[in-house]
């Protein structure tokens, strides 16, 4: 049975930013040798990536120096993004890698539920509707029991004020928790890994901010705008910096330098009176045995020399045996992981194993190459190297500066798992993911598939270390650079495009497949599987790669039968056959330069959408905002899509658009709608059509997005199945070129629109009424109106969704706005 380890991602050499192991500078040294004299412990608790008090976690971990940790229901899957188009599960990996960013520069740990955040939730009941509350209970509860904090803190309240229905029901399920966790009758089956555990105390850490004050003079507050002269910063620099890790969202952040407060309300447990952790033991003397150690930490504080670290490596040694003789529990291991990265620090050790393929298969053998350098006066020697099923014994020596390296070969297992995120490995439902290993719940991705155990010699004792094997190149730009290991299917299957457009006008498609190799003389053949709706008109395509990393391109013509007369959106799979075995994931990788590269292998599927859908132009102008599809979409309904990057673009070249359209937020991101606003009306006067999509209400670039004014609420309609009614059925954007009825608003995803328009000016019209259940009608998702020759259109319904998930009735709609009949 495996044992859960808090730090699972920390390796004995550092926390690594994007693979990079980072060494401890001497005052980075010296707070860690002050933190390892504390034993205490908070967990924060919110709904979302960037719901965290960065500045509180900055405090609590580098200030008062407790281990902390942040626990995020969500990854944030269903909100957008600024610095791609990825969305959904992808957009969630970017904001898992952005958090991680941040703990590294705050100090907390970052924990997740398995909550799928499935987009904007009006109230805490409809928001555990869709994550099984008795399920996402049980990982906080599971993660309460993991990380065994003195003290529990929510962001939010357990109402209405926390606005978003995640938010609300975070605090919700933390006071459920706060409980639940000491109950051994709760989520028996945990106690298999971990025992019950009671915080002292649950809190609300209250807030100001937006229109929402909760704060009050007689609520307990703590200030926190200390500046702390080892890490050279303040409290409110180090949280800015860590906030401003979230660029996916956009929040880089100012930081503060002056004295400030954080407010707190007792929800649970008995209130705080003079500091957060009152009546919480946080010295040695808390664990049995550990008496004696205080005195020996605290002497190795007053003794660390800054300009000579090594020569607290004795004392540390000492500590480290003291320690690994207590009896077993959560503090022995946590100290134990703490004191040994202090001794490899004061040491100057520097370690890596890393081999020269990024991409390993099943049954292939890969060289990994062992460095380590000493870069201190101490006698060090490498005892042992253990590498799979391979424990070898070495004693060599580590001179004072002179690299060792150890040669290994690993052999991946022919039974290895490609490496996917462990949450999406299985199909799951809107609300939660499917993981069907227990102990991998919390974690913020898979442990290293393989790790080399290397057993140093410091002065006669022994280190256990642990290294991940990792790829590592170096770039022209970059330098050097590490990445995970990749284990992937010998063959994947990529498609070009994945949404294809049939209807009786366009009743076949060819099918874009290319498929990849990663070893050599793979022979096969691709086979597509599509439902009864469509046949395929040659199959069974085979092929042939003769290296590893060969690409090979198929085309597959898919025929829509005569007789299906209805819309509606289908999956169809494809997949390799090598040697009887079938293939069917394709590969991707997600670069940002904020972030470590993201590996994943999604499955193969194409969308095939049958439609009765006509078209009015071809030519369409862009300008983007934050990351969507639409472009995407657009070119697999045929159009051709322009992306406009110049305001110097002439009226002329604009002239020739059928359509010019911007992306989600260009108004409030793109700075070339500035200059360019004034010629995109001029375009729409000379009978041009324009259509805007939705816009956040808070900074424009320009004073109005429009020819006449209207404001931008945060109103919007989460239900994606309410009710819709046509204000304007004869409009001829509901009739030209495809009749719109209600049928075109079924099977829509996450949400009808979001941050609808109010007080629009008599020019324009409104289109539709909808509403949420228990909510008020909102006729302003979609406003439109002649201007000159042309027709100006501003819509907040969230196509950005919809077109890429192949939903019939969106694409018709849309047709229909950037249509203008002749």
């Amino acid at each position: 049975m495996r044992k859960f380890s808090l730090l699972v991602f920390l390796s004995c050499l550092g926390v690594f930013a994007k693979g990079q192991p980072v060494q401890w500078n001497a005052a980075q040294i010296k707070a860690h040798l002050e933190k390892l004299d504390v034993l205490g412990s908070v967990l924060y608790i919110a709904a979302h990536p960037d719901d965290e008090n960065t500045r509180l976690l900055a405090y609590l971990s580098n200030g008062k120096q407790y281990q902390t940790a942040y626990l995020s229901c969500t990854r944030g899957d269903g909100g957008q993004n600024l610095v791609g188009n990825e969305q959904g599960s992808e957009l969630g990996l970017i904001r898992t890698h952005e958090l991680l960013a941040a703990r590294r520069i705050d100090g907390a740990t970052q924990f997740f539920t398995t909550a799928n955040d499935f987009g904007f939730s009006k109230s805490a009941k409809e928001t555990l509707k869709f994550w099984d509350h008795d399920r996402i209970l049980g990982d906080v509860v599971w993660a309460i029991r993991k990380f065994q904090p003195d003290i529990l803190i929510c962001r939010f309240p357990e109402d209405r004020r926390a606005g978003h229905g995640h938010h609300w029901t975070s605090a919700i399920l933390a006071h459920e928790a706060f409980k639940a966790a000491a109950d051994p009758k709760q989520y028996p089956q945990q106690l298999k890994f971990v025992k019950p555990w009671q915080a002292k105390r649950l809190l609300w850490n209250t807030f100001n901010f937006g229109q929402h004050n909760t704060t009050a003079p007689d609520q307990f507050h703590v200030e926190i705008g200390d500046y702390n002269p080892l890490l050279g910063k303040s409290y409110g620099e180090i949280a800015a910096e860590s906030r401003s890790m979230h660029k996916s969202q956009g929040f880089g952040s100012a930081p503060s330098r002056t004295q400030s407060f954080e407010y707190f309300t007792t929800i649970a447990g008995d209130a705080p009176k003079q500091s957060l952790l009152d009546g919480v033991n946080t010295d040695w003397t808390r664990i049995k045995g550990g008496n004696a150690i205080g005195p020996m930490v605290q002497a190795a504080i007053t003794q660390f020399k800054m300009d000579q670290p090594e020569k607290s490596v004795p004392a540390l040694l000492r500590i480290y045996q003291a320690i690994h003789a207590l009896p077993a529990g959560h503090w022995k291991d946590q100290k134990l992981t703490e004191t040994k990265q202090l001794i490899v620090s004061c040491l100057g050790l520097f370690a890596d194993a890393t081999i020269k393929s990024a991409v390993c298969v099943p049954g292939e053998t890969v060289p990994v190459h062992i460095r380590l350098v000493n870069r201190s006066d101490m006698k060090i020697a490498l005892r042992r190297v253990n590498l799979g099923q391979r424990n070898e014994e070495v004693n060599q020596p580590l001179k004072k500066g002179i690299e060792s390296t150890v040669e290994q070969s690993l052999i991946i297992s022919d039974t290895a798992s490609i490496t996917q995120p462990y949450w999406l490995l299985q199909s799951h439902p809107t609300g939660y993911y499917n993981v069907p290993d227990p102990i991998l719940v919390g974690m913020p991705m898979n442990p290293p598939p393989y790790q080399v155990g290397l057993d140093i010699d410091v002065s006669g004792v022994t280190l256990p270390l642990l290294l991940p094997v990792q790829y590592k190149h170096t770039e022209d730009v970059e330098g050097e650079l590490y990445q995970p290991l990749v284990v992937a299917p010998p063959v994947v299957v990529n498609l070009t495009q994945k949404i294809y457009l049939l209807s009786k006008e366009q009743a076949e498609k060819s099918i874009l497949v290319q498929v990849k190799g990663f070893h050599d003389d793979i022979v096969g053949k691709l086979h597509l599987d599509v439902p009864p709706q469509f046949e395929v008109i040659e199959n069974d395509i085979p092929f042939q790669l003769a290296k590893k990393g060969d690409e090979w391109n198929a085309r597959f013509k898919v025929h829509l039968k005569e007789g299906f007369d209805s819309s509606a959106g289908f999956d169809a799979q494809v997949t390799a056959i090598v040697e009887g075995k079938t293939y069917a994931r394709g590969i991707e990788v997600i670069q940002h330069s904020h972030i470590p590269t993201i590996t994943l292998f999604p499955k193969a599927v194409v969308r095939l959408v049958a439609m009765d859908l006509k078209t009015n132009g071809k030519e369409i102008g862009y300008v983007e905002g934050a990351g969507d599809l639409i472009p995407e979409a657009l070119t697999a309904l045929g159009y051709h899509v322009t992306i406009i990057k110049s305001a110097a673009i002439s009226q002329e070249v604009l002239s020739h658009f059928d359509a010019i359209i911007t992306g989600i937020r260009a108004y409030n991101i793109n700075e070339l709608l500035k200059p360019l606003q004034p010629k995109l009306l001029e375009y729409v006067k000379n009978g041009g059509v324009l259509l805007v999509q939705y816009n956040k209400n808070g900074r424009l670039v320009t004073n109005q997005p429009g020819p006449y004014p209207f404001d931008i609420t945060s109103d919007r309609v989460t239900e994606e199945d309410a009710k819709v009614k046509f204000l304007l059925p004869d409009n001829p954007a509901m009739q030209y070129p495809n009749k719109i009825a209600n049928s075109d608003f079924e099977g829509w995803i996450q949400e009808r629109g979001l941050y609808f328009t109010q007080h629009a000016d008599s020019h324009y019209q409104r289109l539709f009424e909808m509403h949420d259940v228990d909510s008020s009608p909102l006729d302003g998702s979609t406003l439109i109106c002649n201007y000159g020759k042309g027709k100006y259109v501003y819509s907040c319904l969230d196509f950005f969704r919809e077109l890429p998930a192949g939903i019939p009735g969106a694409f018709r709609l849309f047709v229909n706005l950037i249509s203008k009949p002749e």
